[in-house]
Parts: structure tokens; sequence; C-alpha cells
């Protein structure tokens, strides 16, 4: 009987071998015997069957030949047939492991139950079997079903049937195979290596300047535009491109046979003498490192400048040994020296000209520019948020020696694209907020690699400054500073990847049914990469896949949209990305005039920090637009007209940026008792991991007592070796800080009343009066001793 070879393994569909499960950084052979990873099947999503499809005419054949189905005595055949641990060995052979079984059978069961009709082979199964229970003839058994049960598997969950295609297509051992242009030339291969400020991107870009044809690969649009512009300045015709912007040398807008461009964007087809690759340690990055990937095996030059840390040499040599190419390595040293000072700045009142306050939060930038300003000293602020455009005027400002403004106040941000004359580095805190690899926010100390690129742009060289100096604004992290300037930067261990739009359209003819965000899920899982490189972070791009899902767009278009350069703590350019996407689904072109009636154009100067924002995020709206201009010149047709207004909200912004203090205040006035406008996102960042931790992002279950510990964690440390006469800049920090967006949050979650908030400041006042820098001291001595006195009991 059919049940009995089905049971011994004759009849049953024929089983794929199951992957051995290995690690996506273990390295693998490229032969077919390496081993492969098991799929993560929590990603699998059932495609829903409507039951009865079978249709009348089934239904009858069945019933004709048998009898109509008792659905009870079905019921328990199918549960029985669950159970039996022969069938769920079966189900494992042919691919399903115990959570996709279940759910195989959850469908199969439903499919059945709730079916008017079957088809007739499987009408008269279930007949035989439900006949033959309980009785000496064996007419049919439970295990006959398992034909059925695997074809409607394969139905729900089509990845079973074409797994070892998919394999295929998502094995990224052997990026160097996937440009076979490069693979076609002999490359010299010369790494630059050497500390910030040591001549060795000069030394690249002048063999770059004496090549016939060239290009220069940077991570920023301000390095690109800076390569440009020496470029054309040298008499050397450069074009400019950029994911936003085309500027061609030649007014007929042909290709001139230098280009500078941002690394996202450089040509892996177009020949060239000379390629220069910038950062190359940036390489390791968990977002952008595939594209430094791209660049470094796939650019068809006869030279490759490879310009970085040391820290990248060990790796790019293993990488260019799988290529048959060997490198030439060049040390450089820095030009000028950099001095660890001994004392702390302690307070602004020590500010000397060329300083240079490095803040790892927008907030802090607000707070310590007003209090500058507050001196009669005069600052320029940069932040990552700033358009390039803004940027470069407040670096000019600085840098300008007949200008009043001889501070800068400004974010990691300068730690590359700008060339400023610092002449000391201030570290206002050296904790920073970071995402780990699962997406998580983290408040941890700055790496060696971050503290030397910051503390490295003092004393550049050519600058009116011979040496460069740095320290810390507060004295407890002056050591923890040293040390981690004394340690060894890490070598770089593994380079980033990230699938192709061919990969996931080819992963989308296999599943059709799936989403674009599950096709990269299942495409991460499945994917098999060799020790030296890792799979890049696609967070942001599933949370625009996401975002767009429901909206009708073709594979390679909505692919497009999710590559798209923004920031998706941004609402306001998330919503326009969508609208965006709506329209284009329409077959609507995106005008100028839409555009204008969408950001209200024209904008008047900000007159408070949260107009700026809003302007800021108004300027990476027409970024996005420009970006998707040269993607879909057709549905985006007004670039040029945008380009022109973009510059308009430049000039706005810059503006409002040289009053940035003027609109802080006009912030904090604006905000009544208790209504706390916020500022920015974070509350300003304590200068420790462990005070770090109490400011995190789950301060919102930890009630009124949130506010309190951390204000006195940071009271504490402002407090020590400094002036009594500073107590009233204290009492305005405070003011400030409770006006954000931690007391803000409190509110309005009800954790955290007016009168709590008023209480909450007047204790501090006190406090402050009493000589002592914390709240309800009494109280926190009381509570300590009782519990002290529980945990003895």
């Amino acid at each position: 009987r059919a049940g009995l070879v089905l049971r011994h393994g004759g009849g049953a569909p024929r089983a794929r071998p199951t992957a051995s499960s290995s690690s996506s950084s273990s390295s693998a052979s490229s032969g077919d015997g390496g081993a492969s990873r098991a799929p993560d099947t929590s990603l699998f999503v059932p495609v829903p069957l409507k039951p009865g499809l079978g249709g009348a005419a089934e239904e009858d054949v069945g019933a004709e030949l048998t009898r109509p189905l008792d659905k009870g005595e079905v019921l328990k055949n199918l549960n029985k047939f669950y159970k039996r641990k022969e069938i769920q060995r079966l189900g494992a052979e042919n691919g399903l492991d115990a959570r996709l079984f279940h759910q195989a059978f959850i469908s199969f069961r439903k499919y059945i139950m709730e079916s008017s009709s079957v088809s007739a082979d499987l009408h008269i199964i279930l007949n035989d079997i439900c006949c033959g229970a309980g009785k000496f003839v064996l007419l049919g058994h439970v295990d006959d079903l398992f034909p059925f049960f695997l074809r409607h598997a394969k139905q729900i969950f089509p990845m079973l049937d074409c797994m070892d295609d998919l394999r295929k297509i998502s094995d990224l051992r052997l990026p160097p195979n996937w440009y076979p242009d490069a693979r076609a030339i002999q490359r010299k291969i010369v790494f630059h290596a050497g500390p910030t400020n040591s001549g060795k991107t000069y030394h690249a870009i002048q063999r770059f300047l004496s090549a016939k044809s060239g290009i220069y690969c940077g991570p920023l649009k301000l390095l690109a535009h800076e390569i440009f512009q020496k470029s054309n300045d040298a008499n050397v015709p450069c074009d400019l491109v950029t994911g936003e912007e085309r500027v061609y040398a030649n007014e007929d807008a042909r290709q001139a046979p230098h280009v500078a461009c941002t690394i996202e964007m450089c040509s892996t087809n177009t020949p060239y003498e000379v390629a220069v690759i910038d950062e190359i340690q940036m390489i390791r990055d968990p977002a952008r490192g595939w594209a430094w990937t791209r660049a470094l095996l796939g650019l068809c030059a006869e030279e490759i400048h490879i310009c970085g840390e040391p820290a990248a040499i060990d790796l790019v040599t293993e990488l260019m040994y799988t290529t048959g190419e060997e490198v030439e390595v060049r040390n450089y040293k820095r030009l000028t020296p950099l001095t660890v000072l001994d004392y702390a700045l302690e307070s602004l009142d020590n500010l000397r000209p060329g300083d240079c306050i490095v803040c790892f939060s927008k907030n802090d930038i607000y707070s310590v520019s007003r209090q500058i300003e507050a001196r009669g000293l005069e600052c320029a602020v940069i932040y990552g948020s700033l358009p390039p455009g803004t940027k470069l005027e407040q670096a000019k400002k600085f840098n300008d020696p007949d200008d009043p403004c001889k501070i800068l106040v400004a974010t990691d941000a300068i730690g590359m694209g700008l060339n400023l004359c610092i002449r000391r580095i201030i570290f206002n805190s050296i904790v920073k907020p970071t995402v780990n690899e699962k997406g998580e926010k983290e408040i941890d100390s700055i790496t060696t690699s971050q503290a030397l690129q910051i503390a490295g742009r003092a004393g550049r060289f050519g600058s009116s400054f011979k040496q460069g100096e740095v320290t810390t604004m507060h004295h407890d992290d002056l050591l923890q500073l040293k040390e981690i300037l004394s340690e060894a930067v890490p070598p770089v261990k593994a380079a980033g990847l990230h699938p192709t739009p061919e990969q996931i359209e080819m992963f989308a003819y296999h599943l059709p049914d799936a989403t674009l965000s599950n096709l990269i899920d299942i495409f991460v899982s499945l994917s098999q990469v060799d020790g030296m490189y890792f799979v890049c972070n696609i967070d942001d791009f599933k949370f625009l896949a996401d975002m767009i899902q429901h909206i009708p767009l073709n594979l390679r278009s909505r692919y497009v949209f999710c590559t798209a350069p923004l920031n998706r703590k941004e609402p306001f350019v998330c919503t326009t990305l969508l609208k965006f996407a709506r329209q284009f689904s329409r077959n609507e072109p995106l005008t100028f005039d839409w555009l204008c009636r969408h950001t209200k154009w024209p904008l008047a100067a900000p007159k408070n920090i949260k107009e700026l924002v809003h302007l800021e995020a108004v300027h990476d709206v027409f970024d996005l637009y420009l970006w998707l201009s040269y993607r879909f010149m057709d549905m985006f047709p007004d670039a040029v007209l945008v380009r022109d207004i973009q510059k308009k909200l430049d000039d706005i912004i810059q503006i409002g940026v040289c009053n940035i203090t003027k609109l802080i205040r006009a912030s904090q006035s604006a905000a009544a008792p208790g209504t706390a406008e916020a500022v920015s996102e974070d509350f300003p960042l304590s200068r420790t991991k462990k005070d770090a931790r109490v400011v995190s992002d789950r301060h919102g279950a930890a009630s009124t007592e949130a506010l309190s510990i951390a204000v006195e964690a940071a009271g504490l440390r402002r407090a020590k070796n400094l002036r009594s006469s500073q107590l009233g800049s204290r009492q305005e920090d405070l003011k400030s800080y409770g006006r954000g967006s931690l007391a803000n949050r409190l509110l309005r979650e009800g954790l955290l009343t007016q009168e709590m908030l008023r209480q909450l400041e007047s204790e501090w006042q006190d406090q402050h009066r009493n000589g002592r820098y914390g709240f309800g001291s009494k109280r926190d001595d009381q509570h300590r001793s009782k519990e002290t006195g529980k945990k003895r009991k």
C-alpha cells in the first residue's frame, strides 16, 4: 500500500540534504563542498491560500467515487497525522523545521476544514483513512497524507522548492569575481598610511593631478567638492559627481578625464589611469562599508592610491591577495607636533583664540555656544545636520584672521571634510551615542580611532598654528582621554558588503509574493561570506521598505527609493519620501510647484531653534528631490529650479546659525513653565559611561527620579573645583536642561507635573545656596540608611 511504501521513504518527494549551520563570518570555500548556513525560518512568511479552490466539478468527482467527508473524523485524523514522529522526520528531511512544520500543518488543516471541496485524489485518500480508522482492514493510513501536505507546504513556503537557487544567489564569498573589468587588468595598489595631518592624501592627489585621467572617491560631498575645486584651479579639468549633483568642467557638459565623486557614485566600468580612495578605514563602517569594498575591488584603474589609517593595511593586503595584486605601503608621520595637555580647561573663561570645543550632542552645542557668547566672545558652530554650504561658511568665518570669531563649537563632523585653523581641541565629553550591530542605541566612550581623527585637526600643517594641543573640559575626563589616545588602533578585520539590485531581483523571481523587506531579510539569512567580509546593516533600508510597502511600485523603483540617503529620525523628510513614492506610483511628475506647496516655500529666517531644525529638514527634502531626479529624470523634472531655491535656503540657514544664541534664548523664553519646548532630541550627555546610562532612552520608565538623578550626576561632575561665581550659570543650565526633551517626555507621559518640575529647580537652587551639589541629600541619606538596614536584616 502507498502508506507502507511512504513510511519506508519510497513514496515521499525526494528530500534535499539539510544544510549544516555555520557562522556568517567563518571562512568557507567557494566550491560546492563549502558548508552553508541553516536558514532563519522565522523570516519565512507563509503565502495565504484561499480554501475551496478545487471547484464544484472536483467535489462531484470525489463525492461520487466515495462519499461526502465527515469533517469531524477528518479533523481527528489530521491531528493524528501531526503527532506522528515519522511525519515530522520526513518534514525535516524536506526543509521543514519544527517552526515551518507547525505553520504548514495549521494552514493545511485550515485549508481542508474550511474548503467546501478538495481535489479528487485528496478526497479519496481522506475518505479511505476515515473509513479504515479502527477497522481490521486497512483502507488508508494517515501517513498517506504526507505528499499532499508537502505540496501544500511548498505552496505557502515557495522558498522550500528553490532553496539551492537562493543559496547560490546569496553566496557572497567571492566578491572580486563581481568585477570582471577590474580583474582583466593588472592594477598597481599603493597604500598611503598615516595619521591625520600627515600629508598622505596630498601625495595621492598629486599623482591624481599628474595623470591623464583619474577618479577621486571620498566619503563626503565636502571632500569631493574640495578636490573638484583644487583640480580645476590647477588647470586640470575635473567633473563633480555626488548623489545630488553633477557639475561639468566643460561648458558643453562633455565628460572631463578627471572626476571627483562621493564613493557611492564611483563608476566601476570606466577605465582610468589613477584612482584615489580616501579614508579606507571606513571599509569597516556598519552602514557604508560596502561602498569602499566596491571601489577597492571594482575600480578599473591602472593605479589605485589608497589613503587611510595604518590599521587597514593588513585587511587591504589580504583582499588584494585574493585578486593577485600586491600592495605597496608608504608610511607617513604627522607633519606638526600634537600635545596632550596635563590640565583641563575647567572653565569657559579660560578659552583662547583658535580653540575648538567638541560636543557629541546638539543640545550641548546649543548650551556651550550660549555660555561662550554670554562671556562676550563670538563663536562659529558646525554640526552634522547643517547643509554643506553653511558648514563651509562657518569654517571660513572661524579661519578668517580678520573676523572677530575666534572660537569654534562643533561635533565630530569636523573629523573630516573641513580645513580648519585650530590650535587646541577641547573635548566637552568623551562619551558618544552609537548604534550597535542590532540597531540599538548605546552610549559609550569614543574609540581611539575617533579620538585621533578629531584631535588630529589641531595644528594643521600650513595654518597659523605650528603645533596642536588637546585637552578636555573637565579634569576627570583628561586621564581617560590620555588612555584612549595612547592605545593602539585595533586593526580593521572585515570589509562590508551589500546585496545588489540584480541579486534582489533574482530573489524576487523565486519569491514573487514576498515583500522587499522580507526578501532582504531572507537574503542576509542565507548569505555566505568568508572571514574578510560582513554584510552591512540594513535597518535603514528595511525601514523605508516597510514604509512604502503599501504603494504599488515595480521592484527596481522600490529598491531605489529604499536606498535614498535620509535620516529616518526626521519625520518631515520621511513623510515627504512617502508622498514622492505615492505620486511616482500614479505616474504624476513631481513638479517645482508641487514641492513649493509641500514645503511652504518661500520660507523666512528662523525665530527659534525649532524653526532652524525644520529648515534643516526642508534642505534635506530638497537634497532628496535632487537625488531622485538623477534616477528618475522624467518624474522629477525641475532639478535646476530646486537647486536654486536650495542655495537660497542655505543662506537663510546661515543667518539662523550666525544668530544661534538668540534662537536659543527665544526658544527658552517662549516655553511657558511646564510646557518644556524641546531643543533637541537628546538630554545633554554625561561624561562617563556610568552616568550616560542614567540618561539613556529608558528614562521614561524611571518616574521623576530620572530627572533628578541625571541632573545630580551632571551637577556633581561640573561642580568640582569651580568657583562659586559660576553658580548662576549652572542654575541657568538646569533651566535649559529641565526644559529639554527629557522633561518634556516625562510631562507628556504624566510621570512629571509642572509643580514637580518647579520643585526640582527650587531644590537645586537651595542645595547650591547650602553648598551642596545634589538633590535632597538628607532624604537620600535616610533612604540609603533604610536600604542598608533592610539588607542587614
